[in-house]
């Protein structure tokens, strides 16, 4: 396994890690995420992604259980979770979700009472808040902080110029910004990553835990002659998913970029996980599985990595066309 500080902290994070989101609750059970954890674990996979919404607690509760029953060093491994949609759903009430010290303060209490943690390494602002003033969510992470609770606090989808606030604020007030951000970055949705967030990887140095590395399974190749039923995609309640992910126009480019996983004697989905890694600002790339044969394909993507040359590189982009336009400085 290969480890890369998360930005400039002293944290080191495998450059692979494990996420629940869709898995966890839905696709797999306290057996299946066992063996998933495991494998993982010993295949030197040190961060296990969660979230309140993932599966409306249940996510956290499956995590906690399996974490429960393991011998592994608490000191070995780092767990995360994430606060903004509250884990009621409709039945949210104010102040069960969002970004309010009320909301963000007890989310974390149940968290750690969900994954049965004393702390979390990793805590998110899963959504910027646009209800909440800044100041008060960098003081209420910071209390977090100085609590024991969690241990570095960061952000998930907001934009540079709100992760910028977040730290201004932070820097006027004597206290920690956002260390990480949990953006979506896949070859698929690369503005962010690539272009938004530059200056902000030159001038603050915030580590990134991206998810969605196969665009919800696009890249595996696995929709090109339509949707399976057992994947997430076929899921009841993600139709909003699979409208975002299919077209024709991507399904097109997935079976060209086909072409050059066979010439690397690899499969797609290790090509797309590996080809994010290449990305030096990407400290470490969530995997979602829901089989350990998946699990073990994608964990191959370490070994691809030499083999992304630039020229390799280039290659993709010209078959993908998602390259986008770098602003001059």
């Amino acid at each position: 396994m290969l480890y890369r500080r998360m930005g400039r902290t002293g944290l080191q994070l495998s450059a692979l890690s494990l996420g629940s989101w869709v898995t966890f609750g839905k696709q797999v059970d306290d057996a299946d995420s066992d063996r998933l954890m495991s494998l993982a674990y010993d295949a030197g996979v040190n961060f296990f992604d969660n979230a309140e919404v993932y599966s409306r607690g249940e996510s956290e509760l499956m995590m906690g259980r399996v974490l429960k029953t393991k011998s592994w060093d608490r000191s070995s491994y780092t767990v995360s979770s994430k606060a903004f949609f509250g884990w009621r759903g409709p039945e949210n009430k104010p102040n069960q979700h969002g970004l309010s010290r009320k909301h963000l303060m007890e989310a974390c209490h149940e968290a750690l009472q969900r994954l049965q943690l004393e702390y979390l390494d990793l805590y998110f602002c899963h959504r910027p808040d646009k209800n909440v003033p800044i100041e008060e969510v960098v003081r209420t992470m910071n209390t977090l902080i100085q609590q024991g609770k969690i241990l570095y606090w960061g952000t998930s989808e907001w934009s540079a110029a709100e992760i910028m606030e977040a730290h201004m604020v932070a820097r006027q007030l004597g206290l920690e910004g956002p260390a990480v951000e949990q953006p979506e970055y896949n070859l698929f949705r690369r503005q962010k990553m690539e272009v938004d967030y530059a200056p902000i990887f030159r001038n603050v140095g915030m580590g990134t835990t991206i998810w969605s590395p196969l665009a919800s399974g696009l890249l595996t190749g696995k929709y090109n002659n339509g949707i399976p039923e057992e994947s997430r995609l076929a899921l009841e309640g993600f139709e909003w998913l699979k409208d975002k992910t299919l077209s024709e126009e991507k399904l097109n480019r997935v079976r060209s970029l086909e072409a050059v996983a066979q010439k690397l004697n690899t499969s797609l989905a290790t090509l797309s996980i590996a080809w994010c890694l290449s990305n030096p600002n990407v400290s470490t790339v969530i995997l979602g599985a829901t089989k350990e044969s998946q699990l073990t394909e994608n964990l191959k993507a370490l070994d691809l990595l030499p083999q992304l040359t630039p020229e390799v590189k280039i290659e993709i982009d010209t078959i993908m066309g998602t390259q986008p336009t770098l602003p001059e400085y």
